[in-house]
């Protein structure tokens, strides 16, 4: 017999089947059972390192949840954006370029018998999986390429929750609309519907739970309060803009938002320490009044060199060099770190050429393979607003082409990048107010946060049962139970 499969489906993207499909596995673990996370297709640029390559960060914190070891099998399929038209393909956790130059739509019948394999062999070796659905399942303009939404669901005969944002209104006819879009067999899976992101009055939504039902036979099964500090980064972008920091505010971590953006995931640990205020920066405004001690943050990007010409663009360049030509505090992280020095080399055609912000005298070379990998080191003399990171050790991962090394002249003239990782994992200008690491997960390390703010923030698995707590309060009684009562066929 397979293992009982349990889908999250949603009625729009940021409805909210990442962070319910990440309680559900650990609400399962709980109960004993072994659990495993599935997507078949995630299109995001926040990835996790994993043991044969890469995934998406949502199936690898899923997969922490459900007490298993995150691995290629749980996101067989990864699109990370590039530009608008073009994402770079990652199929089993590896780079595949053949597929990344296809066309969308002729990719389906390449990568459905991989996925299909990966979703066999989970089910085969777990008690439950439990599947998240992407974007909306009635997106009929994509039915017939579809292999992420339903034709997922019907492999795995799994028993399907549909979940909305109720927040954005709509909400019935966003649930009425997807039921009726789906073929009457897809449409039999459907076990519930859930009203994510609530504010008010619950009994004000009378009758139409019922009016629904009654349409769809469908009940509500849950509906759940907002909560915005439930402890999980967003999926899909920088939903949450509001800044807040936990009593007063001692210092303001400013991230530059880019159009391809990745891993913005790592920061949510910032949103927890007392103190810092954590704010997405898209304008040269939002940057007035920063004080020299406020952190201006290069995140990582997909396309650097893009996501560089988008920055001056704005005239964010300028701002940047204003506040760290007065002594502020400026940290690239991967990309970041590319962004900030003299020059980007590109004769592969991975990224594009062109200038850097000249914060750092260092140039990086863009190379062919992808350098993916978890890393251990300990920081050197650090100075600046980072010299309490000197001589702690810290682990992280790496996920980049690039290459970055001192640039030769600058250095024959005395302008020195000084290494404070080994490897070329971190550079430091000589004032000591920039610098850029290609460490991923630095906010992630205790040592880290605890040398930095002197703080702790709340453990992921702290997170995991208090998603899993939740669901149990919210949900109708014994709904979650009854999901897995129904085996599939063997």
């Amino acid at each position: 017999m397979r293992a009982k499969a349990v889908m999250v489906l949603g009625t729009t993207s940021g409805a909210g089947k990442s962070w319910l499909t990440t309680a559900l596995c650990r609400y399962y673990a709980n109960q004993g059972l072994k659990v495993a996370p599935f997507k078949a297709q995630n299109m995001s640029n926040n990835a996790r390192v994993v043991t044969e390559g890469e995934i998406g960060s949502a199936q690898y914190f899923q997969a922490l949840a459900a007490r298993a070891v995150p691995e290629v099998r749980m996101n067989p399929l990864l699109l990370k954006p590039e530009k608008d038209t073009q994402s770079q393909v990652i199929l089993m956790g590896q780079v595949n370029a053949e597929l990344s130059r296809m066309a969308w739509r002729g990719r389906s019948a390449s990568v459905w018998p991989v996925i299909a394999q990966a979703l066999d062999e989970l089910m085969a070796d777990n008690d439950v999986v439990v599947i998240e659905g992407a974007g909306s399942p009635a997106e009929i303009n994509l039915k017939d390429s579809d292999i992420v939404n339903m034709r997922v669901a019907l492999h795995a005969h799994a028993a399907c929750l549909l979940v909305t944002d109720i927040d954005r209104g709509g909400a019935f006819a966003h649930l009425y609309g997807t039921w009726a879009m789906l073929d009457e067999a897809e449409q039999a899976l459907i076990r519930g519907f859930v009203l994510n992101k609530f504010r008010g009055d619950a009994s004000l939504l009378a009758p139409g739970p019922q009016m629904l039902q009654d349409l769809t036979s469908v009940p509500t099964v849950a509906t759940l309060p907002m909560w915005w500090q439930h402890g999980l980064p967003e999926e899909d972008g920088v939903f949450d803009d509001r800044s807040r920091a936990t009593g007063s505010v001692d210092i303001t971590m400013a991230v530059i938002a880019y159009p391809r953006i990745s891993n913005l995931d790592e920061f949510q640990p910032l949103k927890n320490v007392p103190g810092v205020r954590l704010t997405w920066v898209r304008n040269p405004a939002e940057l007035a009044g920063l004080l020299p001690s406020d952190w201006i943050i290069l995140p990582g990007s997909k396309h650097t060199s893009g996501d560089l010409d988008w920055l001056r663009a704005q005239g964010l360049d300028r701002a940047i060099a204003t506040h760290a030509g007065r002594g502020g505090a400026v940290l690239g992280i991967c990309g970041g770190l590319q962004m900030l020095g003299e020059a980007l080399i590109d004769t592969h055609g991975i990224d594009g050429n062109g200038p850097g912000l000249g914060l750092l005298p260092v140039v990086t070379l863009f190379e062919e393979g992808k350098t993916v990998r978890h890393r251990q080191a300990s920081f050197s003399a650090v100075s600046g607003p980072w010299s309490a990171l000197s001589g702690v050790a810290v682990q992280g991962y790496e996920i980049h082409h690039g290459q970055t090394a001192p640039h030769s002249a600058m250095a024959a003239a005395g302008d020195l990048a000084h290494a404070v990782l080994s490897e070329g994992l971190a550079w430091q200008n000589g004032a000591g107010n920039v610098l850029g690491v290609y460490l991923h997960g630095l906010f992630e390390d205790p040592a880290v946060l605890q040398a930095l703010f002197g703080a702790s923030t709340p453990t992921l698995d702290s997170v995991f049962e208090g998603l899993a707590g939740y669901i149990a309060q919210h949900f109708e009684p014994g709904v979650l139970d009854a999901l897995i009562l129904e085996r599939s066929p063997s």
